[in-house]
């Protein structure tokens, strides 16, 4: 829900009196809009980022002490926005593109900013010859499987904007390829779907789970990507680190907790006392609760909403779940949550909620190696040193 103040109230946040709210407004500094007879509100999100904005100009070092935990933003990035617990792609409502655009067109827009050139991008799909993997799990034959064919792709290190792109493509092929266990030859959905033996009827779950699953600024897995890209690496090696940090039990490692966790409650006699148990026990629940979405993710409400019309059996065990766990801690379903109903919902094994939460997010690492090499700028904070200071000797 959208939060507003009086101004009365904004002159309290800010610190200042009722006359200086005003003047803040006839100098574009904050915006208001009426509120009855001779009353104006002022919404609280651009209330917050003043103060944020003033508070910088005071204490730099204490802004930059928060920046790296859900604090002040620490680079520019035009590939999403999250405001008012929403998620937009270069201005694309998530939700919107969920329902009506293809995987292709997704990476299109959040490469090129043109979901129109997806044909052009994916049209001609270049042979591609899989290497013998190991027997591991899947995300694991990722990484060897870029690290086999990245280092052959000589064509890797052209990075002017059209070599980066065709690289782009190449390395997403290899991800579905490995994935699907066969070369890529058509659009990735139908591909991933035949060789899954997903229907035709939730095809469309499928594809809106990679979608969702693109990009969410700078999490902890994009933002190693755009230092790994800073550095000057191939796009196989930006993929990499992204795949390394997504494989944390704080990261994507949360989407297969949610698997166990799911596969428990469902087996359970009694969702409520199944939960309450843990929380007895000392452990956490999976797949709710999200720092950026106090009134839910907007992301797996996509996905639990889309899985209630596509296979309404599944409704009532999605709504004993939420409302017990929000009964007990007040928290709302995340995008692992929806992810784990979605492998279950398509009949994959554990372990593949965070598979696919991987192939959605090759897109966004990519798209953020790509606005860093156009940077051309290193990546490269400062420490604040807090150990044992040298003996200085003065003679």
């Amino acid at each position: 829900m959208t939060r507003y103040l009086s101004a009365r109230e904004v002159a309290e946040h800010l610190g200042i009196s009722v006359p200086t709210v005003y003047a803040y407004v006839s100098r574009g500094l904050l915006h208001s809009e009426p509120a009855g007879a001779h009353a104006h509100r002022y919404l609280f999100d651009e209330v917050e980022q003043l103060k944020l904005r003033r508070e910088g100009r005071r204490n730099p070092a204490s802004v930059a002490a928060g920046a790296l935990h859900w604090g002040t933003p620490v680079l520019d990035s035009a590939i999403t926005l999250i405001d008012n617990q929403q998620v937009y792609y270069r201005g694309f409502d998530v939700r919107e593109l969920a329902s009506s655009a293809s995987i292709e067109e997704v990476a299109s827009l959040i490469w090129v900013g043109d979901r129109q050139q997806s044909q052009q991008l994916w049209g001609d799909l270049p042979a591609l010859n899989i290497p013998q993997l190991p027997d591991l799990p899947l995300l694991e034959q990722f990484v060897v499987a870029l690290a086999m064919v990245g280092s052959n792709d000589h064509a890797a290190f052209d990075q002017r904007p059209q070599g980066l792109q065709r690289t782009a493509v190449r390395v997403v092929q290899l991800l579905i390829s490995v994935a699907a266990k066969r070369p890529l030859q058509g659009p990735i959905v139908a591909q991933l779907a035949e060789a899954w033996q997903i229907p035709p009827n939730l095809q469309p779950l499928l594809n809106a789970a990679l979608i969702v699953s693109a990009d969410h600024e700078l999490n902890v897995s994009s933002f190693t990507a755009r230092c790994v890209a800073s550095a000057g690496t191939t796009l196989y090696a930006v993929v990499s680190a992204g795949l390394a940090a997504l494989g944390g039990v704080h990261h994507g490692k949360q989407s297969e907790l949610s698997e166990l966790l799911l596969d428990e409650l469902l087996r359970s006699p009694d969702i409520y006392a199944a939960l309450a148990q843990k929380l007895r026990l000392g452990q956490p629940i999976p797949g709710f609760g999200h720092p950026m979405y106090p009134n839910g993710d907007p992301r797996g409400k996509v996905l639990l909403d889309l899985i209630r019309q596509l296979a309404p059996q599944c409704s009532n065990d999605i709504d004993r779940i939420i409302q017990a766990v929000y009964e007990l801690l007040g928290d709302h379903p995340t995008i692992d949550f929806g992810l784990a109903w979605v492998g279950r919902v398509l009949n994959l094994p554990l372990g593949s909620a965070m598979s696919l939460f991987a192939l959605g997010r090759s897109v966004g690492w990519i798209g953020h190696a790509l606005e860093q090499y156009s940077d051309a700028r290193l990546i490269r904070p400062r420490a604040r040193y807090t150990g044992e200071r040298p003996n200085i000797i003065k003679i």
